[in-house]
């Protein structure tokens, strides 16, 4: 399978990231959803289990990967005193894509075309967790302690109530 430019899916290119970090994911495939709390319900799980996959540009230009509960957002004032800067910013979708190959709705850290840092969620630790898969109409399982080993990921409290 491959995208209209003739290059690999995002699917399979996480798959072979996944595989290449002896990370174990479980792939489900599933129709759109209009929400999170419909997401979870297809899925059988609770919003807090899904974690976004988010794309934050660093004030010198470069970027990394935040990964936060569905159900909480990205504590600003935390993630910029966690790394020692004033400003930070989440870029637009086609920014985002030139960062990594993955659209909105499908970006997971693992398979970017750029590996860029991951900071994760304290609170997504010791759980099994879904995430994009790099295609719309997938998502995967794996366990976040696992992951975050994997990535090599910081994982501090970066996140606040929704």
């Amino acid at each position: 399978m491959t995208d209209d430019d003739g290059g690999t899916t995002g699917r399979q290119r996480f798959l072979s990231d996944a595989a290449n970090r002896g990370l174990e994911v479980q792939l489900v495939e599933r129709p759109p959803a209009k929400s999170l709390e419909e997401a979870a319900a297809i899925l059988g799980i609770r919003p807090s289990d899904i974690v976004k996959s988010l794309v934050v540009k660093h004030k010198d230009g470069s970027f990394f990967f935040a990964l936060v509960p569905g159900d909480r957002q990205i504590s600003w004032p935390k993630l910029r005193s966690l790394l020692g800067v004033n400003k930070l910013s989440l870029p637009a979708a086609d920014v985002a894509f030139d960062a990594t190959g993955y659209e909105r709705g499908t970006i997971t850290p693992l398979g970017s075309t750029t590996a860029w840092p991951v900071f994760a969620d304290q609170s997504i630790a010791g759980r099994r967790i879904s995430l994009g898969a790099g295609q719309h109409g997938y998502s995967a399982f794996v366990d976040a302690d696992a992951l975050t080993a994997a990535l090599g990921a910081v994982v501090a409290d970066i996140s606040e109530e929704a």
